[in-house]
């Protein structure tokens, strides 16, 4: 008796059809309401008819992008020191890390700006300068870089002056990892403790000593592993301070900076200022 053939069956992933993303939306996609992509792609309104003006203004809205994260992390890591949760603190900070590494790469665009290049469009900046960003202003003063005079910019806005003027007169990200030290059994002198925390801070002998206490016992501490995080943000700090100097010296040259500052000159000096300056210093000492 004859048997009619019959095709091989095929296994379930070569008959399965290849699934189709979910398309129809009443309303905005989900993607829409949580990124908001649709606000931050026209938000770009350029002042000149040069076309690298987009990359500039991109550039410096990625910058103000990443310092709201940086803030964000630097905040839940002075949180955190003040309930002496060292590893919530270090996590928080290890993840700044990451994030100041692609807040220094924004400079990558910028960075082979020739004169005239800059000058095609620097007009149209006015009196505009980046330190005149108020986000940034709050990196700083959580990196102990206070001053209230730079608050005086921001007057016109309300919201952004209270902002800044609470985060002037509370301990900064340096001022909650010193006091630590302190709850730590550290020989901390009431002088730095009870500082005027609105000021900017200034290296004490004590705080040297310290870190050198703590470099000197076991590294893998927490205590340890937390300097070693806080030296790992101001070594990046650093270098994005000296990568902005980098950029508008090949920019600009020695000429006067936006917005009435020194330029070159000013940022020279800014780059000399070290962040959490006991944790460089007491390396000699271990």
């Amino acid at each position: 008796m004859s048997h009619q053939a019959h095709p091989p069956s095929q296994a379930p992933e070569e008959a399965a059809e290849p699934e189709t993303p979910h398309l129809d939306f009443a309303g905005t996609t989900p993607y829409e309401d949580y990124v908001r992509a649709d606000v931050l792609t026209h938000l770009q309104h350029t002042l000149s008819d040069d076309p690298g003006e987009m990359v500039f203004l991109v550039t410096t809205q990625v910058m103000e992008l990443w310092f709201t994260v940086i803030t964000h992390e630097w905040e839940t890591a002075a949180k955190a020191l003040r309930s002496d949760d060292v590893p919530t603190a270090t996590a928080a900070l290890k993840r700044s890390v990451r994030e100041l590494e692609a807040l220094n790469a924004s400079w990558r665009p910028l960075a082979q700006l020739t004169p005239a290049q800059f000058n095609s469009y620097r007009s149209a900046l006015g009196e505009g300068s980046g330190f005149q960003s108020a986000m940034y202003r709050r990196m700083e003063f959580l990196l102990g870089d206070k001053s209230a005079s730079m608050l005086v910019p921001h007057r016109g806005t309300p919201r952004v002056h209270a902002e800044l003027e609470k985060a002037l007169h509370e301990p900064s990200l340096y001022d909650e990892a010193v006091r630590l030290l302190a709850r730590r059994g550290h020989d901390i002198p009431a002088s730095v403790l009870h500082r005027d925390v609105s000021k900017r801070y200034e290296p004490a002998p004590e705080v040297e000593a310290a870190w050198t206490a703590v470099y000197s016992g076991d590294p893998d501490a927490e205590v340890a592993r937390l300097g070693e995080a806080l030296t790992n943000v101001a070594e990046l700090v650093w270098r994005w301070r000296n990568d902005h100097l980098v950029a508008t010296r090949r920019a600009m040259g020695a000429k006067a900076g936006t917005g009435g500052s020194a330029g070159v000159a000013w940022l020279e000096k800014r780059a000399r200022n070290t962040v959490f300056p006991e944790l460089w210093t007491a390396r000699s000492y271990v």
